[in-house]
C-alpha cells in the first residue's frame, strides 16, 4: 500500500468514527417506552474495531513519515515545514487584510491610522511564502504516491 492510499484510508476511518459517534449518541437515550434503533453495545464494539484499525494505520503512517527521506530530509521534517508555512501565510494574509482596510472615519476629528509597513512589500513576502508552500505541498503529495507504507 502506498502512503497516499493509507492517508486516504485514515480519512475514511475518521469519517467512520464520527459517524459512529453520532449513531451512538442517537441511541444511548430514548423516550420511555421506546427502543433504540441500534444496540449501543454493538455500536461500541464496532467503534472499538474501527479505532483499532485507525490506530494501526496512523502508527504506520507516522513510522513511514519518519523513515522516508527525500533530498536529505525526512517526510516528518517536510510536514513540519509545511505546517509552519501554512501558519505564516495565514498570518500574513490576515495582516494584509488589516493593513488594506480603509477603516470608517466619519469626520476629520476621528483618529486616522497610518500603515507602518509597505503593503506591496508585505504582499511580496506573502506571495513568496505561498509559492514555497505550494511547491513543498506538491513534493509531499508526490512522495505519498511513491513511498510504500512501512509494515512496522
Amino acid at each position: 500500500m502506498k502512503l497516499a492510499e493509507a492517508l486516504s484510508r485514515r480519512s475514511a476511518l475518521e469519517e467512520k468514527i464520527d459517524e459512529l459517534k453520532t449513531r451512538l449518541g442517537n441511541n444511548v437515550k430514548v423516550q420511555e417506552g421506546d427502543t433504540p434503533f441500534e444496540d449501543p453495545c454493538e455500536l461500541i464494539k464496532e467503534l472499538d474495531r474501527v479505532l483499532e484499525e485507525f490506530h494501526r494505520i496512523v502508527f504506520r503512517i507516522n513510522l513511514t513519515n519518519t523513515r522516508t527521506v527525500f533530498e536529505g530530509r525526512t517526510l516528518t521534517d517536510m510536514l513540519a515545514e509545511r505546517d509552519m508555512l501554512k501558519k505564516k501565510t495565514r498570518i500574513l494574509s490576515d495582516t494584509i487584510s488589516l493593513l488594506t482596510d480603509r477603516g470608517n472615519r466619519y469626520s476629520r476629528n476621528e483618529i486616522k491610522y497610518v500603515a507602518t509597513v509597505d503593503p506591496a512589500e508585505l504582499r511580496k513576502i506573502y506571495d513568496a511564502t505561498s509559492s514555497q508552500l505550494r511547491r513543498l505541498d506538491l513534493r509531499i503529495q508526490a512522495i505519498g504516491w511513491e513511498a510504500d507504507l512501512v509494515e512496522s
